[in-house]
């Protein structure tokens, strides 16, 4: 039966990933030949994900390096799995419940509202799954592991594995250590979620802010003298002040703070250092006074140089005041409104007030409790009490005016004080999911004393048992963790791993693994009360590499594959899952989880800007594999993935590149239809031919390439070298050089020519199947009747020592390099496609002449030469062409028109010329520089490149023109 004409993917493609799956090719083990181990763990995507370019981006590099393993006969696992995605999960089964008009999470309670979770799960949680089985990853898939997964309440189906409790049996070990503890420290809270989340989960996005310049007035009625210099030291502003100005962009926090802070160097604030100044908001008889203090965090060159510090609300606030020692005020509710709980507002402001002058002492837990909203701005909403105290502020008269020109209404010119508002951009931060602003939040939480633990991860890349690629993340992983703060574990959701502390009336705390445990350890009888909190998912996903092997027992997994090989992940997530993993490890089992980190960045569109929704660039690689097939989106993949390179997707070269896999079909059909097939126990050394011997060591050094570079994880190396191999040496020259032996007269030519060609593309067909795996597969099906499938193929070992020829290197070289070079002259100089041109010969070596004689036809043919000749020196009007061991020419006089060719030629770098200048010019400039995006500036330098490159070629073309006049 003979090989299709093209290759459907879109038809193909599910019936080989079926053969795979019926197999059992990717199952752990499978085409194991060796002890050795390579393991890779997959980055669990969130049970709620569906597939996107990240993901495609992702995998596709982890499926490189299980395949090629495979292949070489490591006992391989990949293992898959997915995130129970706490946040994510619980948003969508809420908006199901409303959209299917269900009761409420509320209404429903929590036990019936993690049964609908479960419910989703099992109907619409492996949608990510099936979506990375299209793209053709080989992970073991019966092996699929799950964050949740025998957790109590999950239905009989998800009780496989004991991930569960190797989370909880963690907590517990590490509460009883004292690496895990209960504080109230600040943290990021999404209100309309009513948890804490993760940096990570954080989404800063520049918005039109406003900054608000306020009056806080000296205490006693206190005055100073504000004196301004300019930077020669001289007087440029000196008046009597009785207040301290400040500069906020949220002043709702302002009933907050615990005090305002000036830099130790700034000179116009000495002389009220120490003294106290009064919050200008509430009823006047209530109100707070708060000392003026000293920190390095105040810039004395922004805005008044006089910051308020109010730390329950900010996050570089909560550091001076924990320097300081100053009270921090909780001022809003779970919802972000301003609290409306806690003592009157009146007693709280003596309270504070007392702080304030040094007569009591205040902790953190006992501030929280202090409730220093005044009644007409409680249970507002955040943003409403903002402007109501905005206009209080303003209507006292102590918001810092500026003069204004302007005309009254008879239309005279008048100044006028208005207040200081300036208009400027802000960076607000938002919850990726919530869409909401996110508040810095004062709460009680869980957190792991990442101080006690993080130790071990620093000295496992700094003794070098854990490379992370590219070095510049070894460097980011140790700024953060040398600089690590306590790791919130926490959140308040009903979907996740409950956190395994009982509370009695007291508050004592206990901690167990169960509530038979904790009962037993507070005493029968004592009424008990369970944390309503769950772990961060961060935590769970922190034990994925022990976890999904089956810790704590003592599985046969767990003693072949753990320590794991690779881990391939984006590098935002390198301190909160990685270094996680990292630490985690090392405490509960102290051992490394992996030995490299290979980390890449976000993909891009094809000018290097981040996809979105808003911008209209993102790109589905669902809709890429339906278009193109999944193997153009893995080559584009691979070719992008240089280490530490920029990722830009252009759809153009994921074209080009099913284009590239359309070449090796036809080069595998023109071998069908010349009957070359693979011939059991062919030896590529026994070739006899020049042509042959020079395609086999071409093959020997392509393998060398490419193992060196899948070694060194330079993916985009593997790509070219690939690419470069098949496309040219083997579907071009290779090809178009066997033909004259196909059609030879002696059998034995033609029948090592056969087995050479069948050879070599099964060659192509091995190198290239980590990266296309479907094309590749159903070629290898398609050519011969083969004992295994391609997915499990030896992967060979020949080098360019063993098959390599030397002479047939240098012959074909020298053929292929005068062929170019005379295609070159006639694509420079606009040589019609169709005309034949002589080729002169001015003088050849006898190396060189025995060259020439044994490929004159297939110079002839692909150099479309119409006759041979000899002269002593080149005609007016050629075109000479240098050759190692002699001269060749081409006449072109009597083909194209030198003026005509000189004028187009001209004009065409006239125009270059002037646009290089442009973007020369552009690139020069420093504002330009400053100010533009990041992805115009490098489009900017690529046109310039592209420009010089073309620019580049069309002088030399006037060269050659110049040379045959």
């Amino acid at each position: 039966m003979s090989m299709d004409k093209t290759f459907n993917a879109a038809a193909s493609e599910a019936a080989i990933y079926a053969a795979w799956e019926q197999a059992g090719a990717f199952r752990a083990g499978a085409n194991a030949k060796r002890d050795e181990t390579f393991s890779i763990m997959i980055p669990p995507p969130n049970v709620t994900g569906v597939l996107h370019m990240g993901h495609a981006f992702n995998n596709t590099l982890q499926d490189i390096m299980i395949r090629w393993k495979r292949m070489q006969g490591f006992d391989t696992l990949w293992q898959p799995g997915t995130d129970h995605a706490g946040i994510a999960t619980q948003m969508v089964v809420e908006r199901m419940l409303t959209e299917t008009q269900q009761p409420s999470r509320a209404e429903l309670g929590r036990e019936a509202f993690l049964e609908k979770v479960w419910e989703w799960k099992e109907q619409s949680g492996g949608t990510i799954i099936n979506q990375l089985k299209r793209l053709g990853a080989s992970c073991d898939w019966e092996r699929t592991a799950f964050t949740m997964s025998g957790a109590p309440g999950a239905p009989a189906a998800e009780k496989q594995g004991n991930f569960h409790d190797a989370v909880i049996k963690v907590f517990v070990d590490m509460y009883e250590k004292g690496l895990i503890y209960r504080g109230k420290r600040l943290v990021n809270w999404d209100p309309h979620f009513e948890t804490a989340i993760s940096d990570l989960e954080v989404e800063n996005i520049e918005v039109a802010g406003h900054m608000w310049h306020f009056k806080y007035p000296l205490a006693g009625g206190a005055t100073y003298t504000y004196v301004e210099k300019d930077e020669d030291g001289n007087v440029t502003l000196e008046e009597e002040r009785d207040y301290i100005s400040i500069a906020t962009t949220r002043p709702e926090t302002m009933l907050g703070d615990g005090a305002v802070a000036v830099h130790p160097d700034d000179e116009r604030y000495a002389p009220i250092v120490g003294k106290l100044c009064e919050i200008p908001v509430g009823p006047k008889e209530h109100r707070r006074l708060i000392p003026i203090i000293t920190d390095e965090y105040p810039d004395p060159d922004f805005g008044s140089g006089a910051v308020k510090i109010t730390g329950a609300h900010d996050f570089n606030d909560y550091q001076v005041a924990k320097r300081g020692g100053i009270p921090m005020y909780r001022l809003m509710d779970t919802k972000g409104r301003m609290r409306d709980d806690g003592a009157p507002y009146a007693e709280a402001s003596a309270l504070a007030l007392s702080v304030a002058k040094g007569a009591v002492e205040l902790d953190e837990a006992t501030a929280d409790t202090v409730n220093l909203v005044p009644d007409d701005l409680r249970g507002l909403d955040r943003f409403e009490a903002r402007k109501r105290v905005v206009a209080q502020i303003t209507e006292e008269g102590l918001a810092v005016t500026t003069r204004v020109e302007g005309t009254d209404e008879e239309g005279n010119a008048v100044t006028r004080d208005v207040p200081l508002v300036e208009n400027k951009p802000i960076m607000q931060p938002f919850g990726d999911r919530s869409k909401v602003v996110i508040e810095p939040m004062l709460t009680d939480q869980w957190f792991v004393d990442t101080e006690q633990i993080v130790g071990p991860a620093l000295d496992a890349v700094r003794d070098g048992r854990v490379k992370i690629m590219p070095e510049s993340g070894e460097k980011t992983y140790f700024h953060w963790l040398e600089n690590i703060e306590p790791w919130c574990i926490s959140r308040q959701l009903w979907w996740g791993h409950q956190i395994p502390v009982w509370f009695d009336a007291d508050g004592n705390q206990y901690c167990a693994a169960t509530e038979a445990e904790a009962q037993a350890q507070a005493g029968e009888g004592v009424a008990l009360t369970r944390d309503p909190d769950v772990l961060d998912t961060w935590f769970s996903s922190g034990l994925w590499p022990i976890g999904t092997l089956g810790w704590p027992e003592e599985t046969e997994a767990l003693a072949k594959y753990f320590p794991t090989s690779t881990l391939i992940t984006g590098q935002d997530i390198l301190f909160f899952w990685v270094a996680r993993m990292m630490m985690m490890q090392l405490a509960v089992v102290d051992e490394i989880p992996f030995d490299t980190v290979y980390l890449h960045g976000l993909v891009r569109d094809a000018k290097g800007k981040k996809m979105s929704k808003s911008t209209g660039n993102v790109i589905d690689p669902l809709e890429i594999i339906d278009e193109y097939g999944a193997d153009a989106l893995r080559f584009t993949n691979a070719a992008m993935a240089s280490l530490g390179g920029a990722l830009k997707l252009d759809t153009n070269r994921i074209a080009g590149y099913r284009n590239f896999g359309t070449k090796l079909w036809n080069a595998a059909r023109f071998a069908e239809m010349n009957e070359c097939r693979p011939v059991d126990g062919f030896d590529p050394a026994s070739c006899t031919q020049t042509v042959n011997r020079w395609i086999v060591g071409e093959t020997a050094r392509i393998r060398e390439t490419v193992d060196a570079a899948l070694d060194a994880y330079r993916f985009n190396d593997a790509a070219y070298g690939l690419y470069a191999h098949v496309w040219n040496r083997v579907c071009d020259w290779y090809v178009e050089f066997a033909k004259p032996l196909l059609q030879s007269d002696d059998a034995a030519i033609v029948a090592e020519t056969r087995a050479t060609m069948a050879w070599a593309i099964d060659q192509c067909l091995i190198l290239l199947h980590p990266i296309m795996p479907f094309v590749t597969e159903q070629l290898w099906g398609d050519i011969a009747d083969r004992p295994n499938m391609l997915i499990h193929q030896d992967w060979p070992t020949y080098g360019a020592a063993d098959l390599a020829d030397a002479a047939a290197d240098a012959e074909m070289a020298w053929v292929i390099g005068l062929i170019e070079d005379i295609r070159s002259v006639r694509a420079e100089m606009h040589v019609p496609a169709g005309a034949k041109l002589p080729l002169v010969q001015l003088d050849l070596d006898a190396t060189g002449s025995a060259r020439l004689d044994r490929n004159r036809a297939l110079v002839e043919r692909l150099a479309r030469v119409s006759e041979f000749q000899m002269a002593d020196a080149a005609p007016k009007g050629a075109v000479t062409l240098p050759v190692e061991g002699g001269t060749f020419c081409l006449p072109l006089a009597d083909v194209i028109d030198l003026s005509a060719e000189q004028a187009r030629l001209d004009k065409a770098l006239g125009k270059l010329d002037k646009e290089i200048k442009g973007l020369s010019s552009k690139l020069g400039n420093e504002k330009f520089l400053a100010k533009a995006p990041e992805e115009i500036v490098a489009e900017q330098r690529e046109r310039l490149a592209t420009a010089e490159s073309e620019a580049e070629k069309l002088r030399a073309a006037q060269a050659r023109l110049a040379e045959m006049a």
